[in-house]
Order: structure tokens, then sequence, then C-alpha cells
């Protein structure tokens, strides 16, 4: 595992921008509304005013969030991937220090304003890291690894992680900064969503006279397979054959131009898909 500059510089540089977006946010709208983010970032904020509650310390973020995080590290390096791993490193430690050194400054005082735009904000930055290939940190690295050494669901084990934190920052902080933080992580997902599609599935019906060759452009995209079964159009009383394949939301367009270029007559249905069980090829992180 080596780094080459001239191929990884624009990784780099796209995880310290969300870091530096990570960071901000943290100083800015986090910090205004009193909220939790979620995750090891809403777990280092929560430790960090439970000190300042009870025992009158200030701690500062960095130390923190790297120690939080360095068991998901393990993970990560030991099972995901190390280049994935030392990018999603640099992302936490230059998030940290970012989120001390810069100073706090309050945009807006309206919570609602702060837990709309700083969710926005928050997803933007988790979205540049994805697209870089690498995470924010914490439950990312244990999420990617049950998805993929261990076929487990993780949205239930991340979603509960960030109900603890919440219902504890509720109990000793107040009920309003917990709820607000909750439109916060909402918005924070949504635009995740919208803005980075590689975990999302869909699944692509293709009616065509030439199966062979849409199986095949499939295949050379995305490295997935399909299954072919013979059908008749109803309305030419022609034999036609279905080719049916599941594909990443990200090899969606790419997809969907190599099977015009296989065969420019074919029809395609391409319906999103909410969940799959068996195998399904996912590029391994470097």
């Amino acid at each position: 595992m080596t780094f080459d500059l001239k191929k990884d510089w624009r990784r780099i540089l796209i995880v310290l921008i969300a870091s530096a977006l990570m960071a901000f946010n943290i100083k800015s709208f986090v910090h205004a509304g009193d909220l939790f983010p979620g995750g090891v970032t809403g777990l280092t904020v929560l430790i960090q005013r439970l000190a300042e509650k009870f025992f009158g310390l200030k701690l500062s973020y960095s130390p923190i969030n790297l120690l939080l995080n360095a068991f998901p590290v393990y993970i990560g390096f030991r099972f995901v991937g190390k280049k994935f791993t030392l990018l999603s490193l640099l992302m936490i430690i230059a998030s940290s220090f970012l989120t001390d050194i810069l100073p706090v400054y309050t945009i807006t005082e309206d919570l609602l304003l702060i837990s709309v735009f700083g969710g926005i904000l928050s997803g933007i930055a988790i979205s540049l890291c994805l697209y870089a290939d690498a995470t924010s940190g914490g439950t990312d690295f244990i999420a990617i690894y049950l998805s993929q050494k261990r076929g487990m669901e993780t949205w239930n084990l991340v979603l509960g992680f960030n109900v603890i934190i919440l219902c504890i920052a509720g109990y000793f902080f107040g009920w309003e900064e917990s709820l607000y933080s909750i439109i916060f992580q909402f918005v924070s997902t949504q635009t995740l969503h919208s803005l980075y599609r590689s975990y999302q599935k869909q699944t692509l019906f293709i009616v065509t006279h030439k199966p062979e060759q849409v199986y095949k452009a499939i295949h050379d995209v995305c490295h997935h397979g399909a299954t072919v079964w013979n059908a008749k159009g109803t309305f030419s009383q022609q034999p036609m054959t279905m080719v049916y394949s599941i594909v990443s939301g990200a090899d969606v367009k790419p997809a969907l131009q190599a099977i015009k270029s296989a065969d420019p007559d074919a029809f395609v249905n391409s319906i999103h898909t909410t969940e799959i069980r068996g195998h399904f090829y996912m590029k391994p992180k470097d």
C-alpha cells in the first residue's frame, strides 16, 4: 500500500476540504445551537459538555475525538482497507485540530435554521469524504466492516447509537436541543442520500434482442452479473429476452450508457431497490 501523489492528491485535497467544512460546522452551527451530531462526533461533543457541566473542565475536542476513534480506526485498518483508513484518519485528525483552532462563529441564533443548514453542511462534508473513498470516522468504520464482511444491516445499529447519545444529552441538558439535533441528523442524512448514491441499489429490467451484449456491457462497467429469461412482446408478438440485474446507484448512469451502446433499441426500466439478500459485489476499499 503506497500513496501516489499524482493519483491520490485529489482524494487528499477533498478530504482536507471536508475536514475544514466539518470543523466549521461544529464551531458555528453545532456550537450555536448546542446540538449533538451523530456518531463519534456527537459523543465527543457530549463528553465535552458533561465535563464542563459537572467538573468545570473545558476539554479540547481533538484528544477526545482521536481517542474515541482509536478502535474504529483499528477495525478499518485491519479489516476494511489501509489506504482508505489512512485517508479517513487524515480526515479525523485534520477536523479534530481545526475544531480546536477555529474560533466560534455564530451565523444565526434561530434553532430551526441552525438545525437545517447545519445538517446540510454536515451532509456535504460527509459526502465529499465518501467521494474521496474515505469516511469521517467513528461508526462509519464499523458500519462498513459489518456491511462488507458480515453482510449485516447497519442502519439500525448506527441509529441506536445516536438515540443513546440524544437520550443522555436530553436528560442532562434539556430535550429541546436533543429534538433539534434529530432535525440536524435527519437533514444531514437526506443531504447525503441526495449527493452520494454508491451505497444505494438500482434494479435494471432490460428488454432486448441482444442479451449477451447487454450483459457484457453491464459486467464491464460495474462487474455485476445478470439473470436472463425468455419473454414475449404482447404488441409485436415477437420473442424477446429480459435481462435482470442490480447495480449500485453510482453505476446506473454509466451502465445505461453502456446498454444503449450495446443495443440502441433496448427498453430499460430502472427501479430503486431498498433491500437485497445474497451476494452483491462491492468494490473493496484500497
